[in-house]
């Protein structure tokens, strides 16, 4: 997987960490530099998190499925990606409250980095440099959250979908990139 194709996977990722965070710029009226902070050091730890816990597992495993690497990163991109522009279609509105403490903050980070633990599974079977590119998702995250607050504060909700129907769009692009990759195709 080459800088781009990570670059893009990371902002897939932290589509949904963005659109809480607008959320909590929303819900929180007047932002401080702390609140972005906390908000990025959250999210962008567990994005960072998630992915090596789901390389390590995915390495347990890969010895048995290495003949359907590409076929399982394709599905787990696409059903990752296809969760989050259904989520981002739906007309259900979600509430996020303004609190920052870790009671409010966990769940929250934990939720939003899911889609980030089954990424590092699919890391596993292909040629990544782990600890670059989870640092990588993670600085990546941690910027997206920390703009997100401020763009919430600024421009309230009406992006928040955008964002992760943006974010779905490009993990089902790259999930299908390396499928053609693994197939021989591209």
């Amino acid at each position: 997987m080459g800088l781009w194709e990570l670059f893009i996977l990371a902002l897939g990722l932290s589509m949904d960490a963005f659109a809480v965070s607008i959320c909590k710029g929303l819900s929180l009226g007047r932002i401080r530099g702390r609140h972005l902070a906390v908000a990025g050091a959250w999210f962008g730890g567990f994005q960072a998190l998630m992915p090596l816990i789901g390389f390590y597992l995915g390495r347990f495993f890969a010895d048995l499925i290495t003949a359907y690497d590409h076929w399982i990163a394709f599905f787990l991109l696409l059903f990752i990606g296809g969760k989050m522009i259904w989520e981002a279609l739906d007309p259900k509105e979600d509430r996020v409250d303004g609190a920052m403490d870790a009671k409010s903050m966990f769940p929250l980070a934990v939720a939003t980095s899911i889609d980030a633990l089954a990424v590092g599974v699919t890391f596993a079977f292909l040629d990544v440099n782990i600890l670059p590119a989870v640092l990588f998702i993670g600085v990546t995250t941690f910027l997206c959250s920390a703009l997100g607050v401020k763009v919430g504060s600024i421009f309230g909700a009406r992006y928040k979908n955008k964002a992760e129907l943006c974010g779905g769009l490009a993990l089902v692009l790259i999930g299908l990139k390396l499928l053609l990759d693994g197939l021989g195709v591209l």
